[in-house]
């Protein structure tokens, strides 16, 4: 690969606890060490988790090695510019996705060697605790990154590591949805409209719901029937289905409010499946004696692994799978993070750090 001449410091946007605004310091670029890559960031995601992040005066005391000033962005995609001394499977040169949350991959950790190093506590989580990628360049262990496939576009392997891997760990590896099932989808944000692409391509019915007329519309695009649309306003959604006779096999609800999550219960058929996703709210009321007597499940479904992310990054290179991207400059983190907050953008935006950005 040609010699890249990599600076000595980078500006980066970061969390300074308890401050709620972003800060842009100046700050040193990391040589990687140990199993550690160093990549040149082309593109990093802005997700509305943080805008959460943004707002948090102090981390959960569950997050281990956390630290007061990190580099915001957890979606990340770019070129591999270094190389760690024991680095075994990545060379410079390579163009990567990289994950949040890859787990500490220790053979003695519980989560990790079960299938849902996500939820490791003592993994790195990127842009959530240690630096992100919200800089021109970031570190982070080789088992964190992915290869991204010839013709995959930076901006679409970024949120794949995020808005479609939490889809697609909702859709496949939670409510394991089958072809021929009916599937009510709550919410077509970012991950809401990953996840519609995958129910149809496993060959499952979809009903749409969400209070933008404009994503909806865009369903249909995608193979979403007009008849499994759920007009914005509607008063009863639960009654709007059962007049139409559907049944339900699972509803995943990407916003989980009490009012989506009274849907998603009510909709579901008799030992259906509601899964969890969303946090916009901290609690939920169970209705118990509905939750019990018709013998539904309820599942939480949280990030997903990098198996997910190879299998998005899949069906992305074969057109299966459009991430719904735009892109942005890095310089301008914090307005584009507002507008994302007050829904005036669309589906999901990736940051391009200054100098890559298209003429």
């Amino acid at each position: 690969m040609p010699t890249l001449d990599i600076p000595k410091t980078m500006l980066a946007w970061q969390k300074h606890m308890p401050i709620t605004i972003p800060v842009r310091v100046e700050v040193p670029v990391p040589a990687p060490k140990g199993d550690e890559i160093l990549v040149k960031i082309h593109a990093a995601g802005v997700c509305h988790s943080d805008v959460a992040l943004k707002e948090m005066k102090q981390l959960p005391v569950d997050f281990k090695d956390r630290t007061e000033k990190f580099t915001f962005g957890h979606e990340g995609c770019g070129e591999i510019v270094a190389i760690g001394q024991e680095v075994k499977n990545f060379e410079g040169g390579e163009k990567v996705a990289i994950m949040i949350a890859p787990g500490c991959k220790s053979p003695d950790c519980a989560e990790c060697s079960s299938g849902v190093p996500q939820i490791c506590l003592d993994g790195p989580r990127y842009g959530g605790g240690q630096d992100g990628f919200f800089a021109p360049f970031a570190v982070v262990r080789e088992h964190a990154a992915v290869k991204l496939p010839a013709g995959v576009s930076a901006a679409a392997g970024a949120v794949a590591t995020d808005a479609c891997m939490t889809a697609y760990h909702a859709v496949v590896g939670r409510a394991q949805v089958k072809k021929g099932e009916t599937i009510l989808i709550c919410g077509l944000g970012g991950l809401g409209f990953n996840a519609l692409q995958i129910v149809v391509n496993i060959g499952a019915r979809a009903v749409v719901m969400d209070q933008r007329q404009i994503v909806l519309d865009e369903a249909m695009k995608f193979g979403v029937k007009g008849k499994d649309v759920i007009p914005p306003g509607t008063k009863d959604i639960t009654a709007w289905i059962r007049e139409r006779n559907l049944r339900i096999d699972t509803a995943i609800d990407f916003v989980a409010v009490p009012e989506t999550f009274k849907v998603a219960v009510e909709s579901v058929r008799r030992a259906g499946t509601v899964v969890l996703v969303g946090l916009l709210s901290s609690e939920l009321l169970i209705p118990s004696q509905s939750v019990v007597r018709r013998q539904l499940s309820i599942l939480g479904s949280y990030a997903g692994t990098i198996f997910d992310v190879e299998a998005c990054l899949d069906l992305i290179a074969k057109g299966v799978l459009v991430p719904q991207v735009i892109e942005g400059s890095m310089r301008d983190f914090p307005t584009i993070l507002e507008d994302l907050h007050h829904g005036k953008i669309k589906g999901r935006i990736a940051l391009i750090p200054e100098g890559l950005e298209k003429a």
